[in-house]
């Protein structure tokens, strides 16, 4: 399948624009987060924009796959696309915003299961496009770790 730059311009622009506000809602939040007590393995904070925005390129590149594809679950599968990147935005809201940790971890649990659905609905589709979200699922399963252990720890 031939990537459209057309279809990826959209794609990043959507994806991103979710990043961005995601995004400033944490670095709003992260003064007071820094003073909580981190679960062992946290990453050093330098490495979550970067992992962040890897991430993002992926989802853009394999929802661009999806939108070009003319499968007929195409728009099913694009539309928990959005549902996924509108929970990530409000998993930030909760968890930097309001610094609810417990109610954010259920949150990131939800946001887990719906990015695997998502993914599975992509693999019926495109098998790259499913590939490309098996990095997000493996970090979303890694930060709700870190969201337990810091509600836990903070509680």
């Amino acid at each position: 399948m031939v990537l459209k730059c057309k279809s990826f311009l959209y794609s990043a622009v959507i994806t991103f624009l979710f990043a961005i506000l995601g995004g400033i809602v944490t670095y709003i939040g992260i003064p007071k987060f820094e003073n909580a007590v981190q679960p062992p393995l946290s990453p050093p904070s330098y490495l979550f924009p970067i992992v962040w925005t890897l991430l993002f390129l992926l989802m853009a590149v394999s929802a661009a796959m999806i939108y070009d594809s003319e499968d007929v679950t195409a728009a099913k599968s694009l539309f928990m696309y959005t549902v996924q990147l509108t929970l990530n935005f409000w998993w930030c809201v909760l968890f930097f915003g309001f610094r609810l940790y417990f109610v954010s971890f259920i949150w990131l649990l939800i946001l887990l299961l719906t990015v695997f659905m998502m993914t599975v609905l992509f693999f019926r589709i495109s098998r790259f496009a499913g590939i490309l979200q098996i990095p997000y699922i493996l970090w979303l399963a890694f930060a709700a770790y870190l969201n337990f252990g810091v509600w836990f720890l903070n509680r």
